[in-house]
């Protein structure tokens, strides 16, 4: 897609957005750079909220941002995934950054934390040092943490158990820890029905204590295969007619 036809989407998409949710938004504005991240390949920043200065006294009112949407970032993503989604990924990016400056407006932390949290995930995926709490920083659903496409299941344990239990689904499957693993352990589980898009975690954690202070500890990870617990059947998909009553 060329620059122009690009800028062109991007105002007609916010023009799809109802207008209460641009209030004190200076300019939605599309820049022909392309920002990759320092540290890994292949990831670009797509779009930018960024804060104007405000002035003293003028309250809420005065908080105003700056929309920027990278151009030569999409291009590059374009050009590395041969199914790039234009429109789709212009959209998402538009409505995360207006959420962005909405928050700020309203002194909402939220997605400021759910960025950073994305941000250690890209670390666990790269085998980097990464904070072993930030999934609790995404979004909650049925008890679990969705970080992206990546789940987390949160178990707060005082040692490695020699089997844990989890529930996925509606599904009670079991998994047994390396004989190495050391908290905080993240165990990435294979072989659940109806796996997320992304990764299945199951986190084992101790409490927060005064030890956390002093630094940011290692954390084991590990593939492991999952298991049905005894006694767990397959739920019946029919009715044999052979095994039926005989009237």
């Amino acid at each position: 897609m060329r620059l122009a036809d690009f800028e062109t989407m991007v105002r007609r998409l916010s023009s799809e957005v109802p207008s209460d949710f641009f209030e004190g938004i200076a300019e939605v504005v599309v820049s022909p750079r392309a920002v990759p991240d320092p540290e890994r390949e292949e990831v670009f920043t797509l779009g930018e909220c960024i804060s104007l200065p405000v002035e003293l006294g003028s309250g809420v009112e005065g908080l105003q941002s700056r929309i920027v949407l990278y151009y030569g970032s999409f291009a590059a993503l374009a050009g590395l995934q041969s199914e790039f989604d234009w429109r789709l990924e212009a959209w998402e990016t538009l409505t995360h950054e207006l959420r962005h400056h909405l928050e700020w407006r309203a002194r909402a932390p939220d997605l400021e934390e759910f960025d950073w949290a994305v941000e250690h995930n890209f670390a666990r995926h790269d085998q980097e040092s990464f904070d072993p709490t930030f999934f609790l920083s995404g979004e909650q659903q049925d008890g679990n943490y969705w970080v992206e496409d990546d789940v987390f299941i949160d178990q707060v344990v005082g040692s490695i158990p020699p089997e844990v239990t989890f529930v996925w689904q509606g599904r009670s499957y079991r998994v047994a820890p390396p004989e190495n693993a050391e908290l905080p352990c993240f165990l990435t589980v294979d072989g659940v029905a109806n796996p997320p898009p992304g990764d299945l975690v199951v986190v084992l954690r101790r409490k927060p204590g005064v030890r956390d202070l002093f630094g940011r500890p290692d954390v084991f990870q590990a593939i492991v295969q999952a298991t049905r617990p005894p006694g767990i059947f397959p739920a019946m998909t029919g009715t044999d007619p052979a095994k039926e009553p005989q009237k």
